[in-house]
């Protein structure tokens, strides 16, 4: 009969017969960028994360290198906000001067941009409303045009999250016909409408005016819904699928695994580090090692990439 405790007698043993790793190329550090200069404001929900204008940014991401880092995604915090998200898809706009920006001081520092109107609707939603509902024909071409800008900026990977039905294929039309054939498209195929936004929607300001988003996101409670979002957005041309949030869709991220060869990205969206951070604060728990375990998680269930706002910390500790 065997005894498993044999292989967990020392920190070597353990070591050399662990199944998964966390790497440091397994992380991606989210970061919000402002207009303005000089400027680098707290997040009150979210400990340790900023706002950063376009100096402040570059200043961070020069820290974030040195630690490891070699991938960000970006999230544009625009000055001023109209009814169809005009900003989004600006060339002068706040995405596109912090991606020319990086890339001239950083060349090989992968650049992933997100692709969505909410953070730049009066609105707060992720689309173009009509009649209090987000008309999804009228949104593609408005993202396929805010894809196309980023990648003409110098994007390395365009990542749409609004959750509107075919975009991925809009988008990749869009790129395509523009000349960026080789741009890939990270799709937020599986995002659920959930509670663990809260945060991200106070950093940004995307909070929706009206209603919910529940008629676009995916209903927290389905399982097959998600291998159907993501089987689609691959056949309309999507190179990697993410799972949205993390933690709470490990089956999720299990399931897609199981089903697809594109790599699987999952969000540990801003909830989930609120939810550590705060513990940590009051002491209720060891931060690092709960960080370590909870990412060691989501790449156990298959996960190749991880959004994580610890990644950076990570970085440290790994």
């Amino acid at each position: 009969m065997g005894r498993f405790r044999r292989l967990r007698g020392n920190d070597v043993i353990r070591s050399i017969v662990r199944e998964t790793r966390l790497t440091k190329e397994d992380l991606i550090q989210p970061f919000f960028v402002l207009e303005g200069k000089n400027k680098k404001e707290t997040i009150e929900s979210m400990p340790g994360i900023y706002r950063f204008s376009m100096d402040q940014l570059l200043k961070e991401l020069e820290q974030y290198q040195k630690l490891g880092g070699k991938a960000g995604i970006f999230f544009g915090i625009p000055s001023t906000k109209d009814s169809l998200g005009s900003g989004a898809y600006n060339e002068s706009g706040i995405i596109p001067k912090a991606i020319k920006a990086i890339k001239k001081e950083f060349p090989q520092f992968l650049v992933i941009t997100d692709v969505c109107l909410c953070g730049y609707t009066n609105h707060g939603h992720c689309g173009v409303v009509h009649n209090k509902t987000v008309d999804n024909d009228k949104t593609i071409p408005l993202l396929g045009k805010m894809a196309l800008v980023h990648a003409q900026a110098g994007a390395d990977i365009v990542a749409p999250s609004d959750m509107m039905d075919y975009r991925v294929k809009q988008i990749r039309e869009d790129l395509d016909h523009g000349g960026y054939k080789n741009i890939p498209i990270m799709s937020y195929a599986v995002k659920y409408a959930s509670s663990f936004y809260g945060p991200f929607r106070d950093a940004v300001n995307s909070s929706p005016q009206f209603g919910d988003r529940k008629t676009y996101q995916m209903d927290y409670a389905n399982s097959r819904e998600a291998l159907k979002e993501a089987q689609q957005d691959v056949s309309e041309g999507a190179d990697f699928i993410m799972v949205k949030p993390a933690l709470a869709y490990l089956d999720i991220i299990a399931l897609l695994r199981r089903e697809l060869t594109q790599p699987i990205v999952a969000y540990s969206v801003s909830g989930e580090y609120s939810m550590i951070k705060a513990a940590a604060v009051k002491k209720w728990i060891n931060e690092q090692d709960n960080v370590i375990e909870s990412l060691t998680a989501i790449k156990r269930a298959g996960a190749d990439i991880i959004i994580s706002y610890y990644a950076k910390e990570v970085l440290k500790w790994i």
